[in-house]
């Protein structure tokens, strides 16, 4: 099989797998508690991936210091505890708006790196502006959807931007699959803390979980945190980062595909509106700073599976960091 082959093969992995996580949360969180349901799947996931990365390269790829394990706990409580809210908000949102308001995670990038004092340029900002009106028509109450809980999804992209922002400002474990696996565990913790606080053990026993539930859980965990990103990782080292980053706009069709026929949830022309805006602007924002990334730090491999940045900050790319999706 040839090397472009492979390419759009891990890519077509990516775009429906996160794409179709939107509906794993959301057949996870009919019956199953949603901060228990975020909790297991990232507690489960963050061990299988530690023991992936132990199998693989050593016990050494573990190691890391105060300061990364510090900064692992910060990512993973914004990353995966945005991912909790979703399990939250899709019992009203439907998942096909939801995942165009998350799909703006590099606008809220952008917005970040303004009040940091950096300038991005003006076809960036365009974007943004273009981006941000989306957002606004999208979260205008009506459908059903209350507009608490589309705020709650809004913080829930924002949070993850916020995450994906810090991430390589902060000291982190080289590994890139090291990295995300302790982020995973520190995000897991959080949430099943709260959990058991919250929930009564009626809530949290598995026999009041249905098998849609179930099946939700587990595809959440096999094919979104250890498949999807696994194909994620290998194409940061051997694909152009622009073609990588597509992923932000092809998931959101993906989910709003999905959840009319399997959920049977209708497309408004506001919807449709809210999309061409968001995912237009989304597009223009993820191309404008791949292209800026390339220049300013390309990714770089060290051994055959080690996805670093030339930064020395794990699988980062301008677009953000969605490893926890």
């Amino acid at each position: 099989m040839g090397h472009k082959a492979k390419i759009w093969i891990a890519l077509w992995m990516v775009y429906i797998l996160w794409g179709s996580t939107y509906l794993g949360i959301e057949l996870a969180g009919e019956t199953m508690p949603p901060f228990f349901g975020a909790g297991i799947r990232f507690l489960i996931a963050g061990t299988l991936m530690l023991g992936l990365v132990a199998w693989r390269r050593g016990t050494a790829a573990l190691r890391l210091t105060r300061a990364e394990a510090a900064s692992s706990a910060v990512v993973g409580l914004l990353l995966p505890g945005a991912n909790a809210l979703l399990f939250v908000t899709e019992r009203q949102v439907p998942i096909g708006l939801a995942s165009l308001i998350i799909a703006a995670v590099p606008l809220w990038v952008l917005l970040l790196r303004f009040a940091a004092r950096e300038r991005p340029d003006l076809v960036s900002v365009a974007g943004l502006v273009a981006g941000f009106a989306g957002i606004a028509l999208l979260v205008r109450p009506g459908g059903g959807s209350s507009l608490g809980y589309l705020l709650l999804t809004v913080l829930a992209s924002f949070m993850w931007a916020f995450g994906s922002f810090l991430s390589p400002r902060l000291p982190v474990p080289r590994d890139a699959f090291a990295a995300t696996a302790y982020e995973m565990l520190a995000g897991g913790v959080a949430l099943m803390t709260v959990a058991l606080i919250v929930y009564s053990p009626h809530q949290l026993n598995p026999a009041h979980y249905s098998a849609r539930s179930l099946v939700g859980l587990a595809y959440l965990i096999v094919f979104g945190s250890l498949i999807a990103y696994s194909a994620y990782a290998w194409l940061l080292a051997n694909a152009p980062i622009g073609q990588v980053s597509t992923y932000a706009y092809v998931n959101p069709v993906i989910a709003i595909a999905l959840g009319a026929i399997v959920l049977g949830e209708s497309v408004t022309w506001r919807i449709v509106g809210g999309a061409l805006l968001v995912l237009a602007a989304v597009a223009i924002v993820v191309r404008r700073e791949s292209e800026a990334a390339v220049d300013a730090a390309p990714v770089v491999v060290s051994e055959a599976d080690d996805v670093v940045g030339a930064n020395g900050h794990a699988g980062e790319i301008a677009a953000g960091r969605v490893a926890e999706r």
